[in-house]
């Protein structure tokens, strides 16, 4: 992963998990009015024939006969909702329900709550819409009759769980505002019963936005967030609540846009005070999915760990380090992952170091020589991601930390674990960005350890360990000219120079075979590339769309030109080089460090009989001649320089 964003927090099937309890939070009818009634069903055979009842009471609005036709209608969807929902269709009673939707009637809960039981099968919820049962269930929003407001929020929130056209209709309706005003109104209510009804809201509004952007953003735009975030401050010790609030942010928390609201709040504080009393690992890991997409922001980082989520994590590891249940496995990594998720931004990631005398800093470092898969990767990333300036480089590397990568590695170096692999070699090439680590570090034989990953076939360990050792020969004459002749590595380069696959590895391997030449300046590295076939790819590198590889590869053949012009001969005719440097210098959009290299490199050639004829036959003077004009010192000075050669051996 590197300094990449490492993610994998959530286990699978656990986002199917959420939904299904999201469904059931809403869905724990409150089946208690059908249970207390205790009228019994004397004057009716069937479900069909108090249906057929309701149709007729429905009519004159009978309260009595229609109270009781409702009854019956409960306890069969108590006893078989599925069945007793198709003959409710079949009978076409559903667009009957709307007139008796109405605020000033008994009848009214009874009414909601039998849309909101029909509405638990995916197959009603179209039907409840064409039957048009929003428009009347928004309007009953207004009541002030907490049942009534319990059980249309139910049905609401039912209605739009996982449908598009129930979700349209709430939206149409303007359902969603008057819930979150709702939301906020109650917030600092603690009594029981609004508290239930703050769930059921909360899950309303989850069900009518959960997988839909545009919902989502139109709650962040309402205000949502902070109502949400003060809730589970004020209700953290209701349960239900308290979940129903988790999910809600789990979904928020994915909008981008939803970032900056949260971190006007106080979400760290309450986050972190609510994992502190968890015990249970499904409580843990609901608010590890929600910290998870949180985390991703710098600002949120910073106060997660101001409100010691640091500590928190850490403890988490600390017990579940040896465990063996599948639920230690899974605490342990995604708080470890978490732990490197805090260290991506950079002041959250200074704060932890301090100055490398931190207790945070000390107690990741000790992951690194575990025997745990898991603990080694999170070190190695977080070593690498403590690793993002140059202070921080040369105080790891002088307390040893380079030995300790050494070690893990090598454990890993037969058929060993390739992310760690990855993660430790990101770490290795972030530690040799500082010149005064170079030496160090090749002392310590960092660069014989990278070179038992020659045989990989894993495109990242390859990337990563090319990257390693072009930083470590960065002005290392002595490292570039030894492992320049490396027989193999050269081997393998050039292999890699045609990975059209893996574009990192192709770019890499020619940045590095240019970078072998260039710091060595030796004529045996350069023989060395020219018998590997190197010297083909080091001109198609000069083509790049990347001004700063075009600039390596130049500088790189100028020295092939320069220290054996006999042995590449061959190779630059056979790659076109004449022609390539003609594009290159014809082109207005070359940058003016390419132009110079160019006809420095042109001037080079001009030795060689073969190539001093193509120079000739592609018209050079004309070009250079341009040049003499160019508002770059240097460029016109070299054109003028250029053109007198070519001019002198025409």
């Amino acid at each position: 992963m590197g300094l990449g964003r490492h993610k994998g927090l959530l286990q699978p099937g656990r986002q199917m998990q959420m939904r299904e309890k999201r469904m059931e939070l809403l869905c724990a009818a409150t089946a208690e009015g059908c249970r207390r009634q205790t009228l019994l069903m004397a004057s009716f055979n069937n479900l069909s024939e108090a249906l057929e009842k309701l149709k007729l009471c429905s009519a004159d609005r009978a309260a009595d006969s229609v109270e009781s036709c409702l009854d019956c209608l409960l306890k069969a969807l108590a006893h078989n909702n599925t069945e007793a929902s198709v003959k409710l269709q079949e009978m076409g009673v559903l667009p009957l329900l709307p007139t008796l939707l109405s605020p000033q009637s008994s009848c009214t809960p009874k009414v909601a709550n039998i849309i909101a039981e029909v509405a638990k099968n995916e197959f009603m919820r179209s039907p409840c819409v064409e039957a048009g049962l929003i428009p009347p269930l928004v309007q009953l929003l207004s009541s002030s009759d907490q049942e009534v407001l319990l059980q249309t929020g139910r049905a609401l929130g039912n209605i739009c769980y996982d449908s598009h056209e129930g979700r349209n209709a709430v939206d149409l309706a303007g359902g969603a505002q008057i819930v979150a005003e709702h939301i906020k109104s109650l917030s600092q209510n603690t009594e029981p019963d609004n508290q239930k009804l703050l769930t059921v809201f909360c899950g309303m509004l989850m069900n009518y936005s959960n997988d839909n952007d545009s919902l989502q953003a139109q709650l962040i735009n309402m205000g949502v967030i902070p109502t949400l975030v003060k809730l589970l401050g004020i209700h953290s010790h209701n349960t239900a609540l308290t979940e129903m609030c988790l999910i809600a942010f789990g979904n928020l928390a994915e909008l981008e846009s939803s970032k900056e609201q949260f971190a006007s709040t106080n979400i760290a504080e309450e986050l972190v005070r609510l994992f502190q009393k968890q015990a249970e690992h499904e409580k843990k890991e609901m608010i590890f999915e929600v910290l998870a997409p949180l985390a991703e922001n710098d600002v949120i980082k910073l106060q997660l760990v101001d409100a010691g989520l640091v500590e928190c994590l850490l403890d988490v590891v600390a017990q579940t380090v040896d465990g063996e249940r599948e639920e230690d496995i899974a605490q342990l990594k995604t708080s470890s992952d978490l732990m490197v998720l805090l260290l991506l931004g950079d002041e959250s990631m200074q704060k932890l170091f301090e100055g490398g005398k931190g207790s945070v800093f000390q107690r990741v470092l000790s992951w690194i020589p575990s025997h745990n898969h898991q603990l080694q990767l999170a070190g190695a990333l977080a070593i690498a991601n403590f690793a993002r300036n140059d202070g921080n480089c040369i105080h790891m590397v002088d307390t040893g930390i380079v030995q300790k990568l050494l070690e893990l590695l090598d454990r890993h170096v037969e058929e060993g674990n390739v992310t760690v692999q990855h993660a430790a070699l990101s770490a290795l090439r972030n530690l040799a960005i500082p010149v005064v680590n170079k030496s160090k570090m090749l002392s310590s034989g960092v660069s014989n350890v990278v070179l038992k990953f020659l045989q990989s076939e894993m495109p990242p360990v390859q990337f990563k360990l090319l990257g390693t050792l072009r930083m470590l020969i960065d002005t290392q004459a002595e490292a570039a000219d030894q492992l320049g002749t490396n027989g193999k590595l050269v081997e393998r380069l050039v292999e890699w120079c045609e990975a059209k696959d893996h574009a990192g590895v192709m770019g890499e391997s020619n940045r590095l075979l240019s970078a072998l030449i260039r710091h060595s300046k030796s004529k045996e590295v350069v023989r060395a590339v020219i018998q590997g076939g190197g010297v083909k790819h080091l001109v198609t590198m000069a083509t790049s769309e990347h001004m700063i590889m075009q600039n390596e590869a130049l500088v790189a053949l100028g020295l092939i030109a320069a220290l054996d012009l006999v042995a590449a001969e061959k190779d630059f005719v056979g790659a076109s080089l004449v022609t390539v440097l003609h594009k290159l210098l014809s082109d207005e959009r070359s940058a003016p460090e390419i132009k110079y290299n160019s006809m420095i490199l042109i001037c080079a050639v001009m030795g060689s009989e073969p190539l001093h004829k193509e120079v000739q036959g592609l018209a050079f003077v004309d070009v250079v001649s341009k040049l003499r004009a160019h508002e770059n010192k240097t460029v016109s000075h070299q054109a003028s320089l250029t053109e007198q050669r070519l001019t002198a051996q025409s």
